[in-house]
């Protein structure tokens, strides 16, 4: 007997729920891989005292041979890039007016003039080693700014004819590379050099590329540090769509299209301003706190699981060399600028 048969509305199955049903199926074994992870990476970080995100990019991966299967890369692409974005919105909750004041002025202007250095140091570079300065503007843009997404748009902002396919390809993992050891290797420079929280917050937003490894590496220091480091590399990524306006006008010609600022980072800044100006209940607060710090443990559980040791490294030194370098010329001005401003 159907429910039609006993005088009921049949339920309805339109082509929305037909597609959320596929959408489910597709990445419902990535998700669960990266959320399984994720809660062996704070148990273990609970029992060991070691940092949670560390143990989330080491775990995942262990399992990077499994990002092929098809059940998992689509799940895991999803944790690495719309789990790890709405984590970095609702950030925007823990911070506080009296959370950036800490930085001042000084510091925001140095994240500019570390910018526009970097990017002219990537046209340097190139040129020294031979390349085009179309690629300079795509390796500096993306260490300037925001590793992996900044060279995708960067990329498609530069007129094709300047730009060979192979040469996004290598940058897009030269400073996945770059982006990763920083992640693992900069937080123990930073501690080595003295740097409080706040510091070494800004320190890591204002080096490392990516925003996930900005995120791992600033929590593996501390929440304050975290907090400073997320803010510290928004600024930055906000400059992005200048830094395409001023391709798209070297290159006039050719260029084309429009750019905005990503969404999540005016999420962020909107999740900043609420904070400020309504009162939020402290046990609502606590609740997205904890939900955004384990979206971004999952994310980066799934970032690891997509990390393949050998895939970074194929380029070999002589192709990753004017992103090496640009990556050390980078930190080495936030190092003279911590030594001249905050220290």
């Amino acid at each position: 007997m159907t429910n039609t048969d006993l005088g009921e509305a049949p339920t309805p199955r339109g082509p929305l729920a037909g597609q959320a049903r596929d959408w489910f199926l597709a990445h419902r074994g990535g998700i669960a891989l990266a959320t399984t992870i994720a809660l062996a990476s704070s148990f273990l970080a609970e029992h060991y005292g070691a940092p949670v995100m560390l143990f989330a990019l080491l775990l995942g991966m262990a399992f990077n041979f499994l990002n092929e299967h098809p059940q998992a890369s689509a799940g895991t692409g999803f944790c690495s890039k719309t789990l790890l974005r709405i984590g970095v919105a609702l950030l925007g909750l823990r911070l506080t007016f009296a959370d950036v004041s800490q930085l001042g002025v000084t510091p925001i202007v140095g994240v500019v003039c570390m910018l526009v250095l970097t990017l002219l140091g990537g046209v340097v570079l190139a040129r020294i080693f031979g390349r085009s300065t179309a690629f300079g503007l795509l390796t500096g843009g993306s260490v300037a700014i925001c590793g992996a997404s900044a060279a995708m748009a960067i990329a498609a902002v530069l007129p094709r004819k300047f730009l060979k396919e192979e040469e996004v390809l290598l940058t897009v993992v030269g400073v996945t590379a770059m982006s990763t050891l920083a992640m693992i290797l900069y937080p123990m420079l930073f501690g080595a050099l003295g740097l409080a929280d706040v510091e070494s917050g800004y320190m890591i937003g204002a080096t490392i590329h990516d925003v996930a490894q900005v995120v791992g590496a600033g929590y593996s220091v501390s929440d304050t540090a975290g907090d400073i480091a997320t803010f510290t590399k928004l600024l930055r990524v906000a400059l992005l769509p200048v830094v395409l306006l001023a391709v798209a006008l070297v290159f006039r010609k050719e260029a084309g299209g429009t750019a905005g600022l990503p969404w999540f980072v005016v999420a962020f800044i909107l999740s900043m301003v609420l904070r400020n100006l309504v009162p939020l209940p402290e046990s609502l607060l606590a609740i997205v706190n904890d939900a955004s710090r384990f979206l971004l443990v999952i994310a980066i559980s799934a970032l690891g699981v997509k990390t393949s040791l050998e895939r970074l490294f194929a380029p070999g030194m002589k192709g990753l060399a004017p992103i090496a370098g640009d990556t050390l010329f980078l930190l080495a001005q936030a190092i003279v600028f911590a030594h001249l401003f905050l220290l």
